[in-house]
């Protein structure tokens, strides 16, 4: 998990966030975002979304159910079909003098145990690789 304060409102990272078919932009091993079904209501919103990872000729698409509850300023990923046996996603957001502190967590198992060690082994780097591709991102578009 990560913890890090990113320089714009929580509104603007939010919405950053939720705008997955612009990850291909910026987000490393990213390489399409598509949106299927987007549902508001006046607590929530709910997207079911495919990304496919990888690079160019080793590639998996998954699909996922992303969940951002208003109340709580938290955004909860998990899995619905693809190589994640599972996925546990949470973005928590909170606000201190228009600057957000950004709370991730993730936990997931891929079906194929060989890859999964692979990336268990490498996870920390990916991790830090992606959450400072979302600041960046943030201070591209927001400061």
């Amino acid at each position: 998990s990560r913890k890090k304060i990113i320089y714009c409102n929580k509104k603007n990272l939010i919405h950053m966030v939720l705008d997955i078919e612009q990850y291909p932009q910026f987000v490393p091993w990213c390489l399409h975002g598509k949106i299927h079904e987007k549902k508001e209501t006046s607590d929530f919103i709910e997207i079911n979304a495919d990304l496919r990872v990888g690079k160019k000729f080793i590639n998996e698409t998954y699909s996922s159910l992303v969940l951002y509850s208003k109340k709580k300023d938290l955004i909860t990923v998990t899995n619905i079909k693809g190589p994640l046996k599972y996925l546990k996603n949470e973005w928590k957001f909170t606000e201190i003098n228009d600057k957000t502190l950004l709370e991730f967590t993730i936990d997931f198992e891929l079906k194929n145990n060989f890859l999964n060690i692979i990336m268990k082994n490498y996870f920390n780097f990916g991790l830090n690789k992606i959450a400072d591709a979302f600041e960046q991102r943030a201070l591209k578009l927001f400061k």
